[in-house]
């Protein structure tokens, strides 16, 4: 008796695999575009829709402010990246005090607590325009008097405080034994930190420190309140010259350019950890 499959047989086979690969994205795919067209056929056919097409969605406003809320952007993309990096590195430093041991680190262990407990309880939007509009006018010598550096110095520490507990949580999940065998082998307290714990902590808490990535960068928007020429700012000057809300569109849509990217690359980054982890727990 011949062990070959007869071929309709192969074909019901293939069939199905077909079915199984690719079937589930095909039904989401399809439902998703019937919701789209049915909840789109809602909006263009709403009695108010032509009112408001006009005043939020014209493609000429659009175009013609695009350029002036473009180099606002900028402005805003350039404030969220230095304040990235000081961030990332403050918030380390606020961490490493707040999980040091023994009586002569007691002093920076309670800076770093009352540090983040203030900055953490109070809004961004307050620290901003105290901030912002607070110290430039006390007009200290030797210190910026610009809006726009203090503006982003609040957000600096806003940010900061909840960056260090993020951080801390990271320290705090590495295993007991490591600082165990660390000090059996001689390290001191800072050499464990450095070379033992501290690179554990970081890669574990690359996606929460991503997530914090992508709020700061529509915070940034905060700045808007000091009178600084962001995106928003700009938006905010053409509809009050024009009564047209599309300039507020065309700033929403370079934020979302910018932020769901790096919503994707987080959210990339925590399934390869997930799938790092049950790798490690197998």
């Amino acid at each position: 008796m011949s062990s070959k499959r007869p071929a309709p047989l192969k074909r019901a086979g293939r069939t199905l695999k077909v079915r199984d690969k690719y079937g589930p994205a095909v039904i989401s795919v399809t439902s998703v575009l019937i919701v789209t067209l049915i909840i789109r056929a809602a909006v263009v056919h709403a009695q108010q829709w032509p009112r408001i097409k006009a005043q939020f969605f014209s493609m000429k406003a659009i175009i013609e402010v695009f350029p002036n809320v473009l180099k606002g952007f900028g402005i805003n993309m350039s404030i969220w990246a230095v304040s990235l990096v000081v961030i990332a590195l403050w918030a380390l430093l606020l961490a490493v005090f707040r999980s040091l041991h023994g009586p002569w680190f007691a002093p920076l262990r309670v800076f770093s607590i009352v540090y983040i407990d203030l900055f953490r309880g109070l809004p961004s939007l307050l620290l901003v325009l105290l901030f912002g509009f607070g110290v430039p006018a006390l007009q200290i010598p030797g210190l910026p008097r610009t809006s726009l550096f203090w503006g982003s110095a609040a957000l600096i520490m806003s940010y900061s405080a909840y960056a260090a507990e993020v951080y801390r949580s990271g320290i705090d999940a590495v295993h007991t034994g490591q600082r165990t065998a660390a000090k059996a082998l001689g390290l001191s307290q800072w050499q464990t930190l450095y070379y033992c714990i501290l690179p554990q902590a970081v890669r574990n808490v690359i996606p929460s420190l991503l997530n914090l990535a992508v709020a700061l960068q529509k915070d940034v928007a905060l700045l808007s309140v000091l009178g600084i020429r962001d995106a928003v700012r700009e938006a905010q000057i053409y509809t009050a010259r024009t009564f047209n809300y599309s300039s507020l569109i065309a700033a929403a849509a370079l934020f979302l350019a910018a932020t769901i990217p790096m919503a994707r690359l987080t959210d990339y980054i925590a399934k390869k950890d997930r799938e790092r982890r049950l790798q490690g727990a197998v």
